[in-house]
């Protein structure tokens, strides 16, 4: 059956949402979690710098820090880093990803993370591990905005594992079919549902294009 009617726990911007319109599916949207930038000591020279979301990445540039090599996770995150002149040194689609990185191929330097309050601790138990030298300093608060959402849906789309426990909140999966932006969200839904889809790469539009696409096979 093609996907009628889909719940995002995001509310999407007027181009994404039209991707699915396009497609004949309906978008019932809300947000799921809200973000609040908070102060930090930006009067700082970072030799080397971990940024693993696009909003660490708004905070670090709106408070003009200076940075000598940013390794980051995520396409979205990187070019928002080099449209603000920021020295990209490596990219990586999944956190898991860059701390094997900077193991193998940075492990005599030290680093500072630029991340949210309830950041995932894959990246700094990896390198706490192997004794490599970091810094956390948080940038933002990530906020769940639980509520009830009435209804029924063919789908629901996810966007981070923050945005999983504030929908499980007040809701229940069922038969619905999920759509994750990435692994690290879906492993937030494994003990819910086997019945997840999961983008080749994690943006935003790569998960409307699987849900466009799925709901044609269907």
């Amino acid at each position: 059956m093609p996907l009628k009617s889909i719940l995002s726990t995001k509310t999407l911007h007027k181009e994404h949402k039209a991707l699915l319109t396009k497609a004949n599916i309906q978008v019932t949207e809300y947000n799921a979690i809200s973000i609040d930038f908070v102060d930090f000591d930006s009067e700082i020279i970072v030799e080397n710098a971990i940024i693993t979301s696009q909003n660490a990445a708004k905070a670090v540039i709106d408070n003009k820090v200076v940075i000598r090599n940013c390794f980051c996770v995520g396409e979205k995150t990187m070019a928002f880093l080099e449209e603000h002149g920021q020295n990209v040194s490596k990219m990586k689609l999944y956190a898991s990803e860059l701390a094997n990185y900077i193991v193998k191929y940075h492990k005599n330097e030290a680093f500072v993370f630029f991340c949210g309050n309830l950041r995932q601790d894959t990246l700094p138990d990896a390198l706490k591990e192997h004794n490599i030298g970091l810094k956390e300093i948080i940038v933002y608060n990530t906020q769940t905005e639980p509520q009830k959402i009435d209804g029924e849906f063919d789908a629901i789309l996810f966007y981070s594992p923050s945005g999983v426990s504030s929908y499980l909140t007040d809701n229940q999966i069922s038969n619905e079919t999920i759509f994750c932006i990435g692994k690290t969200t879906a492993a937030a839904l494994q003990e819910q549902t086997k019945n997840i889809v999961i983008p080749s790469s994690p943006t935003i539009e790569n998960l409307l294009q699987s849900v466009v696409k799925y709901s044609k096979k269907s």
